[in-house]
């Protein structure tokens, strides 16, 4: 049994390396011809833009590992069907459960790679890519709603027109509310910057203080400020949600809890994150109901079809649960978790269907 899980390892990776070289090339071209009709604006040119592609083909390959295991499954298990070489092992007294457990232990190491990919590379890659971008096109880092950044801190809320790639603000208006809710002052500063241990320094503020029916305003040309404001918390806006690490995820998330803020499609991310390896392995396990019928219907052309058809599918349903969770308020963990833990028992169910017959 060593020995076959061995040559199916191998046949395995080999074929998944080629599904994989195959899908990531299609993205590379589908991206670079999208970011040349922005080639010319400010100083963004050719060069900037194929670099800026690279830089997010570890997002796109985070992204694809449960899809290209699948169809690389595919193709390996349909190939050892072709050849008689399945017939063979089966005749051995090899059960499709044992074979299911050796293509696990070969989609360990695949699902190893996501995570290292996921959690070391993508998220590093994909911050350089955005910021490489915003300063070839001079622009900001973003912006939440059209009247800018909005955080809540403590009793205040913050709102910042502008967030620039050095972690400096612009147009940032402070909003202080005593424990009654009441209205103490508004801030405005025209820039901030970062010091260190969550300080920053205004410049040219303008505040206005409410005692009562009256009002005061107060001129300062610099004052220090204390925020939870952070450029680790300003780094979010360069990161989707699920190409984050686990660690800021979950920093993040506390962060928006202490604040009693909406922290679900975080929380969301976090739980898709923690399976999305163990999705690869579910993706493979699906693979093998498919080769019993190689040598009966269709050639490994269709399987491969169908293959990609499936994987798609769990792709948009991870997706659609995600949005279905925000929008039904769904525990976070059931809009993570329900699509693989669904195919997981997709792939059981056909096993199962295959060995009765």
């Amino acid at each position: 049994m060593k020995v076959l899980r061995r040559y199916l390892a191998r046949e395995i990776y080999l074929a998944t390396a080629l599904v994989f070289a195959a899908l990531i090339s299609l993205f590379i071209i589908f991206d670079l011809i999208h970011e040349l009709s922005d080639v010319g604006k400010s100083a963004y040119r050719v060069s900037q833009a194929v670099v800026y592609v690279l830089l997010s083909v570890p997002g796109h390959a985070y992204e694809l590992f449960p899809i290209a295991a699948l169809i690389g499954t595919v193709v390996a298990v349909s190939h050892l069907a072709g050849h008689s070489e399945l017939t063979v092992m089966r005749s051995s007294g090899v059960s499709l459960y044992r074979l299911a457990l050796a293509v696990c232990t070969a989609g360990l190491v695949l699902a190893l790679m996501t995570l290292v990919v996921g959690e070391l590379i993508a998220p590093a890659s994909d911050r350089a890519a955005q910021r490489l971008r915003l300063q070839a096109t001079s622009s900001v880092v973003g912006q939440e709603f059209r009247s800018g950044l909005w955080v809540k801190d403590e009793g205040n809320f913050i709102n910042v027109r502008e967030v620039h790639l050095d972690s400096t603000l612009r147009g940032i208006k402070i909003f202080e509310f005593d424990h009654r809710f009441h209205l103490r002052s508004i801030s405005f500063a025209e820039r901030g910057e970062y010091l260190g241990d969550h300080w920053w320094a205004l410049s040219n503020v303008v505040r206005t203080e409410f005692h009562g029916t009256q009002s005061r305003v107060v001129r300062l040309p610099s004052e220090r400020w204390r925020s939870v404001l952070s450029p680790e918390i300003i780094n979010v806006l360069l990161v989707d949600p699920h190409k984050m690490t686990l660690s800021n995820l979950w920093s993040y998330i506390q962060h928006l809890r202490e604040n009693r803020q909406n922290s679900t499609r975080f929380e969301i991310a976090l739980w898709r994150k923690l399976t999305y390896p163990a999705a690869v392995l579910v993706m493979m396990l699906l693979a093998l109901p498919f080769a019993q019928y190689q040598r009966r219907a269709g050639g490994v052309g269709a399987k491969v079809f169908v293959a990609i058809m499936v994987g798609l599918g769990f792709h948009l349903l991870n997706r659609l649960f995600a949005y279905l969770g925000m929008l039904n308020e769904w525990p976070p963990v059931l809009s993570g978790v329900g699509p693989t833990v669904a195919f997981l028992g997709l792939a059981f169910a056909g096993m199962w269907w295959v060995e009765r017959r």
